[in-house]
């Protein structure tokens, strides 16, 4: 179902949405873009950006949650966060990440903590500003055909909205007074708008059999001369929309009685990450881990490639390594 909503009521448009939720929209943080937090003032709202820091990923995984209460008499005590929320102005390229982590964290065996939050939580998409930094259209990531429940595209002065879901078309039926059917010059127009905006993306990846490239080039020099300007920090494991490893730790309290499991981000850049038992690493190098993780965004584990082409890595990295440079270098020789 398409469906148009005028700019100029898109303010009444969002103040209907508190109804199912807190409402979490981009605004403008720092120089250097926006970030998803309570929308208190609507002016703040900034749906003309191009990428968050941290994507929407941090409101159904969460960056650290408690996840069982210990007590030595009572045992365990699962703490589920069962809130309402509204996700406002989600790109294409984080609603199709939220896909692939759903394959992840619901098909065999379910996430309580995660399901709980994806039922509860609204996700309303919006058309995006793309930089030299995108490429979500080597990834086919740069339009959503599920995962949202409404899908904002902007047209000159209004945006056309395509239902995705039941709760969507209970918010289009809540604000029909508001909620137009489109004609066919703004279909047209939509039309228009949607090719001009995939022009922008002029950043390309070949990623045709990059899975065995990849498998063949472990002994390519690229890793090496990476790994050496590379700091190990972890931000592009943190910024990236599709990386889910974590680490469960038990907090216990002086009193030897009371204390919380709490689930928090890992990162296969830290060099604990590969550390088991007994001493022995799996990746004690950082070449090593660099090559993994490059091996990792580019494949397919989920019937999928686990990079969605949102630049965060590349953007975010304080080294400045290129991710789809270093990978160009690689197919090339």
């Amino acid at each position: 179902m398409y469906k148009k909503l005028f700019k100029e009521d898109l303010e009444q448009f969002t103040s209907t949405l508190k109804q199912f939720g807190s409402i979490y929209g981009p605004v403008k943080k720092t120089s250097r873009g926006c970030e998803f937090t309570e929308l208190t003032d609507f002016k703040d709202l900034q749906l003309n950006y191009t990428r968050t820091m941290i994507p929407p990923k941090k409101f159904f995984l969460k960056p650290k949650e408690p996840l069982y209460s210990l007590n030595k008499d009572a045992g365990f005590k699962e703490i589920i966060d069962d809130s309402k929320t509204v996700l406002l102005g989600v790109h294409s390229c984080d609603i199709n990440a939220l896909n692939l982590l759903d394959r992840v964290y619901l098909n065999q065996f379910p996430d309580l903590h995660y399901k709980t939050r994806r039922e509860n939580t609204i996700i309303i998409g919006v058309s995006c500003e793309p930089d030299d930094y995108c490429f979500c259209t080597s990834t086919g990531s740069s339009h959503a055909l599920k995962g949202f429940d409404l899908f904002l595209h902007e047209i000159s002065d209004s945006y056309i909205v395509r239902v995705g879901s039941m709760k969507g078309f209970q918010i289009i039926t809540q604000n029909k007074h508001i909620i137009k059917n489109p004609s066919l010059t703004d279909i047209k127009e939509f039309k228009e708008y949607e090719a001009e905006r995939l022009s922008k993306i002029t950043l390309n990846l070949n990623v045709n059999g990059i899975q065995d490239i990849l498998d063949l080039s472990f002994d390519h020099a690229v890793w090496q001369e990476n790994a050496d300007i590379c700091f190990g920090c972890g931000s592009c494991n943190l910024v990236c929309p599709t990386c889910r490893c974590y680490d469960v730790i038990d907090y216990l309290k002086l009193d030897l009685k009371n204390g919380l499991k709490v689930r928090r981000w890992d990162s296969c850049m830290l060099k604990q990450h590969a550390l088991v038992a007994g001493g022995l690493n799996f990746r004690p190098t950082r070449v090593e881990r660099l090559y993994n993780r490059f091996n990792c965004k580019m494949s397919c584990s989920e019937d999928s490639l686990n990079c969605v082409g949102c630049g965060r890595c590349t953007v975010y990295c304080p080294a400045d390594i290129n991710f789809v440079e270093v990978l160009k270098q690689v197919r090339e020789d």
